[in-house]
């Protein structure tokens, strides 16, 4: 088999996820017979069909849907290659540290830079989205991460945890108080995946059986990319989220109240790298967010 070709992947994979060859075109910027015969060509280096097209459209075959799960990391990996190659080539020797929302990295940054007064550190904001996303192509060297996230091809150190707070409308029954119970919350609409707060799913399974006799058909959660999204639905009486304790600070507004949840395991803030990478700036900086982050 001859080697593969980097930029026949891409196309397959813009392909694999609009499985609209005109779509993945224009998203390329490429003309769609162009995309067409890359893909007949990727086909016949592989020796197998990736696609079935017929009148309803375009669907993966067998071995096209087993191609992403490997493509995506090796294409990761590729641009990780050559972000790190051009930082090398900018001279200065650079170190980027990704961080979510309501975790500050300035104290290990600034520890990081005593050390190493040539070094220039660039912090970079992450979201639930990309947090990992940002490590495995490159964009950081580290990223402190707020768990769950997929562990694979990620070397992962615990650093500490944080209790989470319920986000409610300032004039919600429950405001004004310090805590409450996650049964408390049961009958609420959640703006967020249920699996991330499984103890608030059990309560309100449990809830909506014994109100209705069935799983209640609860409003379809929309696709938010930041806290600052979240935090308007939850203003406009939309439902609640479950935040990290130190989200709250940065966060504050007269319409929105918030309470701690002590029956929900805490947050979990972990160090991710990528695994394989033999770097002394990443374990130096690994053992100064271990001391000087907050455990």
């Amino acid at each position: 088999m001859t080697d593969v070709d980097l930029r026949k992947l891409r196309y397959f994979v813009a392909v694999a996820e609009h499985l609209h060859f005109g779509r993945a075109a224009e998203e390329l910027f490429i003309a769609q017979p162009v995309l067409s015969r890359q893909i007949r060509a990727l086909e016949e280096e592989f020796g197998v069909r990736l696609f079935q097209r017929d009148r309803r459209g375009t669907a993966l075959t067998a071995a096209g849907e087993q191609l992403p799960a490997d493509a995506r990391p090796l294409l990761a990996s590729a641009d990780a290659l050559r972000r790190r190659v051009i930082r090398a080539d900018g001279g200065a020797e650079t170190f980027t540290v990704g961080f979510m929302p309501g975790l500050i990295v300035t104290g290990v940054v600034r520890a990081l830079a005593e050390r190493h007064p040539g070094l220039v550190i660039d912090p970079i904001r992450t979201t639930w989205d990309d947090q990992t996303d940002v490590v495995h192509d490159g964009r950081v060297d580290v990223s402190v991460v707020r768990l769950p996230i997929d562990p694979r091809g990620l070397e992962v150190r615990p650093l500490y945890t944080e209790p989470r707070v319920v986000a409610m409308t300032a004039d919600h029954p429950l405001a004004g108080k310090q805590t409450v119970g996650i049964a408390d919350l049961a009958a609420e609409h959640l703006l967020q995946d249920p699996e991330i707060v499984p103890e608030w799913r059990d309560v309100a399974l449990e809830w909506s059986a014994a109100a209705i006799g069935l799983r209640a058909d609860r409003p379809a959660v929309p696709a938010f990319r930041s806290v600052e999204e979240k935090l308007e639905y939850v203003a406009a009486g939309r439902g609640i989220i479950f935040l990290p304790l130190s989200v709250k600070a940065f966060y504050t507004r007269p319409d929105i109240a918030y309470a701690e949840v002590p029956d929900i395991a805490p947050n979990q803030v972990s160090l991710a790298w990528a695994a394989g990478r033999n770097s002394p700036l990443i374990e130096e900086f690994a053992a100064l967010a271990a001391a000087e982050m907050p455990a």
